[in-house]
C-alpha cells in the first residue's frame, strides 16, 4: 500500500493531521498535471497552474469522499481540475457574451486547451452527454484529457483492463465525431 493511499485512509478515519501529510506528497504530481494543462498557453493567462493545484486540492480535502486508493483520488483530482476549468471557461464566456459550436478533435485535445472557452464549454457538453450513454468512456476520456494520463493509465484507474480502455477511448472518439457531423450545418 502506498503512503499516499495510508494517509487517505487515515483521512477518511479522521486523523486530524493526515490532510498535512498529503499536501506534500501529492503536490508535485498535482502540480505537473496542472502544468502540463497550462504550458501551450500564452505567457500573461489568467490561470495559473499553482492556483489550479491549491483549489482542486482544497476542494479535495475539505470534501469528506472517502477514498479508495491513490488512483480514486488522482481521477477526483481531475474531475475537481476539469470543473475548476469549466468555472473559467464559463466566466471568459460570460465576458464575451459570445459563442458557437466550435469543432472538438479528440486528437489534439490532449492536453486540451483552456485557451478557448467556448471549445472548453463543447467538450464539457459533449462529456456530460457521453456520460450519459457510456459512464466508462466519459470516466477514461477525462482523466486522458485532464489528468494528462495515458489511454493505459486512465484504463488502470478506472479498474479496466488494457483492451477494454483502448475500445473505450475508440469509441469515445467516434462518438465525438458522429456529434460533431451531427452538429454541422448541411
Amino acid at each position: 500500500m502506498s503512503d499516499v493511499t495510508l494517509i487517505l485512509q487515515q483521512i477518511a478515519s479522521g486523523e486530524a493531521d493526515a490532510a498535512e501529510r498529503l499536501m506534500p506528497l501529492v503536490y508535485d504530481e498535482l502540480r505537473k498535471l496542472a502544468a502540463a494543462k497550462l504550458a501551450a498557453e500564452r505567457p500573461d493567462h489568467t490561470l495559473q497552474a499553482t492556483a489550479l493545484v491549491h483549489e482542486a486540492y482544497l476542494r479535495l480535502v475539505g470534501s469528506d469522499q472517502p477514498w479508495q486508493g491513490k488512483a480514486h483520488f488522482f481521477a477526483a483530482a481531475a474531475n475537481s481540475m476539469r470543473q475548476i476549468l469549466i468555472n473559467w471557461a464559463l466566466a471568459k464566456k460570460a465576458d464575451k457574451r459570445g459563442g458557437g459550436a466550435h469543432r472538438i478533435d479528440m486528437n489534439k485535445l490532449v492536453p486540451p486547451s483552456v485557451a478557448d472557452p467556448d471549445m472548453l464549454l463543447d467538450l464539457d457538453a459533449g462529456l456530460t452527454e457521453l456520460a450519459a450513454e457510456d459512464p466508462d468512456s466519459a470516466e477514461l476520456v477525462k482523466l486522458r484529457l485532464f489528468a494528462g494520463l495515458s489511454v493505459t493509465e486512465a484504463g488502470e484507474a478506472l479498474k479496466q483492463s488494457r483492451t477494454e480502455a483502448y475500445e473505450n477511448w475508440k469509441f469515445a472518439r467516434a462518438w465525438f465525431a458522429a456529434r460533431e457531423a451531427a452538429a454541422r450545418p448541411e
